[in-house]
């Protein structure tokens, strides 16, 4: 296969490794183009019988670099950290990496659960979980032992807790979300009560660039005012446009043709029990 025809074939696939691994679209863009790049220098590159696995193995390094090397940057973000929005490609919805990822149904909160596991067992936990690779792949693209990637893996297993059940169909979110924005942009607080739960929280990644609460916010009445004084500062100002983020019915809001906020959301049964909104233009640079 030509090299071409390889990035064509996979990837879709590196580029959905490295955002799970790393959160940042801009960054993965970045590791996958270096690891075509590195793989096409390689000696004897035709003796190199399951590419697909080399590339995966020169993605994961980079990542486990990048993870350790941005370790410090991470520790004193100002506020709370959530990953860079991807959003359904609008112009071009052939778009393999947007397909693959948006498949696989990133939302925002399995990312955030991915985050709270360390570089390893989420690489492990990645290649064995969502790509389906054996242990003793897993232990070749890591350098360990397969014994000791079944360790890992079961470890990381028991730490995602994620329970797929509560989440409503696509409709019902987009519906809900819908709802929910008209509710709140006619001013009815019980209808917004209705929708979303007691203990609703809400995290605001300003990353110290932008205005932005640099704690979550818990509770629906404070959740609630906090957007409507949000909805008072850009009054006039505004479009909201709704759209997939992560996969899910999600919203955008812009001013002055720039974009401002990206929101994502996640339930508990058909109520709203997380809003997600990124409002950091570092991570928001990649859909300008």
């Amino acid at each position: 296969m030509s090299m071409e025809g390889l990035y064509q074939t996979y990837q879709p696939l590196l580029f959905s490794l490295a955002y799970r691994m790393l959160g940042s679209v801009m960054d993965s863009e970045d590791i996958v183009q270096e690891a075509f790049i590195t793989f096409n220098q390689l000696p004897n590159l035709e003796h190199i019988e399951n590419k697909k696995a080399y590339l995966c193995k020169i993605v994961t390094n980079r990542c486990l670099d990048l993870i350790q090397s941005s370790a410090k940057k991470r520790e004193i973000y100002v506020g709370p950290w959530l990953p860079e929005p991807l959003l359904e490609a609008q112009n071009s919805p052939n778009d393999p990496s947007q397909a693959f990822v948006l498949q696989e149904s990133i939302s925002t909160a399995y990312l955030l659960l991915l985050q709270q596991l360390n570089a390893i067992e989420r690489a492990v936990f990645l290649l064995r979980e969502v790509f389906q690779y054996s242990y003793d792949e897993i232990a070749e693209i890591l350098g360990k032992s397969n014994a000791n990637c079944r360790q890992i893996f079961h470890r990381a297993k028991k730490s995602m807790v994620y329970a797929p059940k509560k989440q409503p169909s696509i409709t019902m979110a987009e519906s809900k979300v819908k709802e929910f924005v008209q509710s709140l942009l006619t001013g009815n607080v019980n209808q917004l009560l209705d929708l979303v739960s007691e203990d609703v929280a809400m995290y605001s990644d300003g990353g110290g660039k932008v205005k932005a609460a640099q704690m979550p916010i818990f509770g629906a009445s404070k959740v609630i005012q906090l957007l409507q004084n949000l909805l008072k500062m850009y009054a006039g100002k505004f479009t909201l446009t709704f759209g997939t983020v992560n996969g899910l019915p999600g919203l955008i809001l812009t001013t002055d043709d720039s974009l401002q906020y990206v929101y994502s959301f996640a339930f508990n049964g058909n109520r709203i029990q997380t809003i997600y909104s990124v409002a950091n233009p570092e991570k928001l640079r990649h859909l300008q």
